[in-house]
C-alpha cells in the first residue's frame, strides 16, 4: 500500500531547465509543485472532508446526549440502536478511512517526494553556475541551504493542509453548527474568530521574519565553522584556535539574539490565545446555558456547544504553532533562495552547438577582461596558438597568465574580442563539449572525497581497469597507490582520499590529477603549474610523461618554472594583461627582455619573488 501512494509522484520527472528561476517566494513554490498537483487537489478534498466529519461527530455527540435525557435505559437500544449503531460504524469504519488515506497522500506522496524534487533540482542548477558564483560565496552555506530549504518547503506545504485548511473547514463547520443550532451562539464565535484573525495577522508576519532572520543567522554559523574545518591546516599552522573561536562565536551570539527575539513574540502569541480562549469558553458555554435555562435550548445542545469550545480551545493552540511553523519554513525557504534561485549567468548561446575539432588551432583575437573592474586581467591581447604547438606562457604574479586559461575554458565571458577554436567562437557552443575537449592540470590539485579509482575516472568514466592502471603507472603514481589503505580498510584503488585529497601529499594528489587528464586524452592540454608540488626525481620521471603526452595535442603550460618549458615550441611572456614577448627559448633570452631578466633570476628554476605583483 505505501509503495502505491508512494510511487504516485516521480521527483526525478524530467523538466526544462531555467536560467532564471521565479525570484518570488510563492512563484518559486508553485513551479516546484507542478508536478504535484493532482496529489495536492487529492489531499485538500481528502482534508476537507476529515474536517467536516470532525464536525458532525460533535453535533452527534449532542443529538446521543438528548436520546439518552429524553428516553428510558431500557428503551435506549430498543427504540435506538439502529442509530447508535450506524454512529459507531461510521466512527469505526469510514472515519479512519478517510483519516489514513489523507495521511497516506501527505505523508506517503507528498512529504518524501517533494523534499527530493527541490534537492534534485536545486543540486542541478547550483552545479550550473559559474566558477566566479562559487567564488563569492561559502561553500558549506550553499550546500546548507540546498539541505534545509528541501524539508522547510515540504514542512510548509504539509502545514497548509494538515493544519491550515482543516482547521479552516473545521472553524466554517463549527460556525454553522453554532448557527445551526441557535443563531446567537455564533454571535461570540465571529467575535473570538475576528480577535483570532487579528492576533494571527499581528504575530505570524512577525514570527516569520524573525525566523528569516534566524535562519540567516544558521547558515553564517555553519558557513564560518565549515571554512574553519576546510582550512584546518592554516588554524593549526598559524596557531589561532583562539581566532577561530571568537570568528565562530561572533556569529553563535548573533544566532542566539536573533532566536530570543523571536521567542519573545511567541511567547506574546501565547499570553493573547490564552486571553482570547477563555473568553470564547465562557461565553459560548455560558450563552447556551442561559439558552437552556430560558428552554430554547435542550442539554444535548449544551454538551455539543461545550465540545465544540474546548475542542476549539485546544485547536488554535495547533493552529497558532502551525502557522508559525509555516512562517518560519517560508523564511528559511525564502533565505534559501537567495542561492538556490539566482539566475544563471553564464549559460549556453540559444542553439549552441558541440564544439568540433579539426586542428585544435586556438585564436586570441582583441580579447579583453577585467573582472568587471575596468583594470587587471587582460587587455586587448591577441594571439594566436597552431594546431599540435606547444606554448609555455610565463609571467609575473597577476600577468594574466590564469586569466587567459580561465576565458579559453570559458569560466568567464570575455568582456571584449573573442576566442576562438578551429574557427569557432567559443561562445557559439556548449560548454560541456568545449571542456570535454581540454584537459587541464593545475597547481591546485583538489580531488574528491571519493576512492582513487573514482578520482581518476572522472578523466573517462568508462575507461577499462587496464586504461586505468595504464594512465596510474604513466602518472608516476602506481607505486604510492599499492600502498594505501584507508580507516575502513579500502586498498590502492578503492582506498578514499579524503575531503580535497588531504589524506595524500600534494606531490601524491598531483600525480592522481596527471593520471586523471593522461586517461581523458583530450586533444587540448592546458598545464598550470603541473610539476609544481613534485620532488625534482618524481618531476623528472613526470615530464618525460608529459611530454610523451603532449604529442599530437596542442598544449598551453604555464609555469614559474621556467626549465620546465624551456623546450616548448614558444614560449609566451605576458606583462600587465598584454603579450610582452615571444619566441623560442633561445630567442627570447637573445632579446635581453623579461625572459632574459627572469632566466637570470631563478634560483632552482622559479623567477625571483621580487619580481612579483
Amino acid at each position: 500500500m505505501f509503495r502505491y501512494f508512494e510511487k504516485l509522484v516521480d521527483p526525478y520527472t524530467p523538466y526544462d531547465d531555467q536560467d532564471s528561476p521565479p525570484g518570488t517566494l510563492f512563484a518559486f513554490l508553485n513551479d516546484y509543485l507542478k508536478p504535484l498537483r493532482k496529489v495536492l487537489l487529492a489531499i485538500l478534498i481528502l482534508t476537507a472532508i476529515v474536517g467536516l466529519i470532525e464536525v458532525g461527530l460533535i453535533y452527534f455527540i449532542g443529538v446521543v446526549v438528548d436520546l439518552l435525557t429524553n428516553t428510558t435505559p431500557d428503551r435506549v437500544f430498543v427504540d435506538h440502536g439502529w442509530k447508535l449503531g450506524i454512529l459507531a460504524a461510521f466512527i469505526l469504519l469510514v472515519r479512519p478511512f478517510f483519516q489514513v488515506l489523507d495521511a497516506a497522500f501527505l505523508n506517503q506522496s507528498l512529504m518524501p517526494n517533494f523534499g527530493t524534487l527541490i534537492r534534485w533540482r536545486s543540486h542541478r542548477h547550483v552545479l550550473r553556475q559559474s566558477i566566479g558564483w562559487f567564488e563569492n560565496d561559502f561553500a558549506g552555506r550553499i550546500a546548507n541551504r540546498i539541505m534545509q530549504t528541501a524539508p522547510a518547503a515540504g514542512e510548509a506545504v504539509y502545514q497548509v493542509f494538515d493544519a491550515v485548511v482543516y482547521a479552516l473547514i473545521y472553524m466554517l463547520g463549527a460556525l454553522w453548527l453554532l448557527a445551526d443550532i441557535d443563531w446567537r451562539l455564533a454571535i461570540p464565535l465571529v467575535i473570538w474568530l475576528t480577535a483570532y484573525l487579528s492576533l494571527i495577522g499581528w504575530t505570524i508576519p512577525r514570527v516569520g521574519r524573525a525566523s528569516k532572520a534566524f535562519s540567516d543567522a544558521r547558515s553564517e554559523i555553519n558557513g564560518r565553522i565549515v571554512d574553519s574545518y576546510s582550512n584546518i591546516q592554516s588554524v593549526k599552522l598559524f596557531a589561532h584556535n583562539a581566532t577561530e573561536e571568537s570568528y565562530a562565536l561572533e556569529a553563535i551570539e548573533n544566532a542566539r539574539q536573533t532566536f530570543s527575539r523571536q521567542m519573545r513574540l511567541i511567547t506574546l502569541m501565547e499570553l493573547g490565545l490564552s486571553t482570547i480562549n477563555g473568553i470564547l469558553i465562557v461565553s459560548v458555554i455560558g450563552w447556551a446555558i442561559v439558552l437552556w435555562q430560558q428552554g430554547h435550548t435542550s442539554i444535548g445542545t449544551v454538551a455539543a456547544a461545550s465540545a465544540l469550545t474546548l475542542r476549539l480551545n485546544a485547536m488554535t493552540g495547533w493552529i497558532m504553532w502551525s502557522l508559525s511553523s509555516l512562517f518560519q519554513q517560508l523564511g528559511v525557504v525564502s533565505e534559501g533562495m537567495q542561492t538556490i534561485a539566482q539566475p544563471i549567468e553564464l549559460t549556453d548561446k540559444k542553439g549552441a552547438t558541440d564544439l568540433a575539432i579539426t586542428n585544435c588551432a586556438i585564436s586570441v583575437q582583441n580579447v579583453s577582461h577585467h573582472y568587471g573592474k575596468g583594470s587587471g586581467g587582460l587587455d586587448r591581447i591577441s594571439l594566436t596558438i597552431n594546431g599540435g604547438e606547444k606554448v609555455g606562457v610565463v609571467g609575473r604574479s597577476g600577468a594574466g597568465k590564469s586569466s587567459l586559461v580561465n576565458l579559453m575554458l570559458r569560466f568567464h565571458d570575455v568582456e571584449g574580442g573573442a576566442i576562438t577554436i578551429d574557427g569557432q567562437d567559443i561562445r557559439d557552443v556548449t560548454q560541456e563539449s568545449l571542456r570535454r575537449q581540454i584537459g587541464m592540470v593545475t597547481q591546485d590539485s583538489s580531488l574528491l572525497h571519493r576512492s582513487v579509482r573514482d578520482n581518476i575516472l572522472y578523466g573517462r568514466p568508462d575507461a577499462s581497469d587496464e586504461d586505468l592502471y595504464m594512465a596510474a603507472k604513466r602518472a608516476e603514481a602506481w607505486e604510492f597507490i599499492q600502498g594505501l589503505q584507508d580507516p575502513k580498510g579500502r586498498k590502492m584503488f578503492d582506498a578514499f582520499v579524503g575531503e580535497r585529497g588531504v589524506k595524500l601529499s600534494g606531490g601524491q594528489r598531483q600525480r592522481i590529477s596527471l593520471a586523471r587528464v593522461i586517461l581523458k586524452n583530450a586533444p587540448i592540454l592546458v598545464l598550470d603549474e603541473a610539476t609544481s608540488a613534485l620532488d625534482s626525481e618524481v618531476e623528472a620521471a613526470i615530464l618525460d610523461t608529459l611530454y610523451g603526452v603532449m604529442e599530437g595535442k596542442t598544449v598551453i603550460a604555464i609555469a614559474h618554472r621556467l626549465s620546465t618549458i624551456a623546450h616548448m615550441d614558444r614560449i609566451i611572456v605576458l606583462d600587465d594583461g598584454r603579450v610582452a614577448e615571444q619566441g623560442t627559448h633561445a630567442e627570447l633570452l637573445a632579446l635581453s627582455g623579461l625572459y632574459a631578466m627572469f632566466w637570470s633570476r631563478q634560483s632552482g628554476g622559479f623567477i625571483g619573488i621580487d619580481e612579483a605583483d
